[in-house]
């Protein structure tokens, strides 16, 4: 909703460097995970949990790069298998957290949103979500990486409305949105993310983008899902870190909502669910003005005309943006 700005959002590069991140780079010294791989790699049935420090050393050794590919490797298709506990999740953010170079604090929380899939049906409208609440005077910071080769991306959109990657990590300022690459936040990171294209199977780090929380200070962390049962279990790491999150299913694999539909959303403050939206049945057949070609030109002018209210706000995400903003707030 509106608070009486009348400018529209700053978009625009980052400022200036925060420094390097404290264990990025492998030290020199080869470590070794196999005694965890041996423990999560007894199959479905017979692999047993990491606890959560287990979970963060093993991550941590895994993104400084001290072990070899082949237990990278095995690594990722025994968590595919078994699948990642919250614990064991907490753990991986907590190592994640460790070695990332995060946004400094500002004058009010930072709204994080993932974005890693892109558009293949649908025009990808998480720029535009993130533009809304810059509008709202929240600073906003996507993050994100090409994971899917044919999808058009939020980074495609955004240089295309003239906001380029950022390409150091620094303040952001209340009404500015900035788009921060995977690799630039944390290297280790997005070596695990590329495993995919080398193996053809997710792994943890492809949860745990949707889950991180990239800033210094007080954020709102806006996740999605794509099947109920992750709802809860995303739920759960929310409740277990003592995020403050907007949580809903997305829009092929992005955490805005669909702008034909309202989906159920939940918030987390500081880990306390909250019940915000029970969401409707039913799918809007016409929007007025959203394009049906997903390039990132045709996505882009339709950002740029409802930002102008030229066009509406799909209420879907206004809804979405009010939620946030309720959560920021709080």
């Amino acid at each position: 909703m509106a608070n009486g700005h009348e400018a529209g959002p700053t978009i625009g590069r980052m400022g200036s460097d925060i420094g390097q991140a404290p264990g990025s780079s492998a030290d020199g010294v080869r470590g070794s995970i196999r005694h965890y791989i041996k423990e999560i790699g007894r199959g479905k049935d017979g692999a047993r949990p990491l606890t959560r420090a287990q979970a963060e050393d093993c991550f941590g050794q895994l993104l400084d790069g001290r072990v070899s590919e082949l237990e990278v490797g095995a690594f990722c298709i025994a968590m595919r298998v078994k699948g990642e506990t919250p614990e064991e999740m907490a753990g991986f953010l907590d190592a994640t957290a460790a070695r990332m170079r995060r946004v400094p604090p500002g004058d009010r929380p930072l709204v994080v949103i993932p974005s890693y899939n892109g558009a293949r049906r649908l025009p990808v409208l998480t720029p535009l979500l993130a533009l809304l609440l810059a509008r709202e005077g929240l600073p906003v910071a996507l993050h994100g990486t090409p994971t899917e080769n044919r999808a058009v991306t939020a980074a495609d959109v955004l240089a295309a409305l003239g906001t380029p990657p950022a390409r150091e990590v620094g303040p952001i300022a209340t009404g500015e949105v900035a788009f921060l690459p995977t690799g630039l936040l944390c290297p280790g990171l997005q070596r695990l993310l590329e495993v995919r294209r080398t193996i053809g199977l997710r792994n943890p780090a492809h949860s745990l983008v949707k889950l991180m929380n990239i800033s210094q200070g007080p954020a709102v962390v806006v996740g999605s899902y794509t099947h109920p049962e992750y709802a809860v279990s995303m739920g759960q790491v929310f409740a277990l870190t003592g995020a403050t999150a907007l949580l809903l299913r997305g829009t092929e694999g992005e955490v805005v909502a669909d702008a034909r539909r309202l989906p159920a959303m939940e918030g987390y403050l500081r880990g306390e669910r909250l019940a915000l939206e029970e969401g409707r049945r039913g799918t809007l057949t016409e929007l007025p003005g959203l394009p049906a070609a997903i390039d990132a030109a045709s996505t882009a002018a339709y950002t740029s005309e409802v930002l102008a209210g030229r066009l509406p706000v799909p209420a879907s995400l206004q809804a979405q943006v009010d939620h946030i903003v309720h959560l920021a707030s709080s």
